[in-house]
């Protein structure tokens, strides 16, 4: 069955304080993160376990943890039209104010999660911050191995 074209407004508010050093950017939340209000939600998602790996800690409180590692969570888009879940069917793109959101914390890089992601902050943000883009960890991604996605992760640490 194909998921129908709807407009969507991102339903998360932002994961982060002033001392956040280190911005993660997806482009969009899955719906199974919008309706459990929680980014990275899906279970076939990786992006937790790549977490837990990469700092060897069990994460049992999301925002918890990026507070203690000074990591920032949003995404790239506040609203669009999106079929599902499906990056390749988004358009009609209005991004959430990242600026505005960085002027409020200490980030010294921003990270994007997919290459979807990564199009959409270098089409619409334009900061004078580094930014790398990072494989996605979808189950979409599933050719890349946790192992492999973890030593790509790393990368944040070396700022943290």
């Amino acid at each position: 069955m194909k998921a129908t074209v709807k407009k969507v407004i991102h339903p998360l508010e932002a994961i982060y304080d002033e001392q956040s050093k280190v911005l993660i950017l997806g482009s969009f939340p899955s719906v199974i993160s919008r309706q459990d209000k929680m980014y990275y939600a899906n279970k076939t998602n990786r992006f937790w376990s790549v977490m837990e790996a990469l700092f060897n800690e069990e994460i049992t409180d999301h925002a918890l943890f990026c507070h203690k590692y000074h990591i920032a969570i949003w995404d790239v888009i506040r609203s669009c039209t999106i079929a599902g879940s499906s990056d390749s069917s988004i358009k009609n793109v209005k991004t959430n104010d990242i600026a505005g959101l960085v002027q409020k914390t200490n980030i010294k890089l921003i990270v994007t999660t997919g290459k979807k992601a990564a199009t959409l902050y270098e089409q619409y943000i334009h900061l004078d911050i580094p930014h790398i883009s990072l494989p996605s960890t979808s189950a979409a991604n599933a050719k890349m191995k946790l192992e492999k996605l973890v030593n790509e992760y790393q990368k944040i640490k070396e700022v943290l």
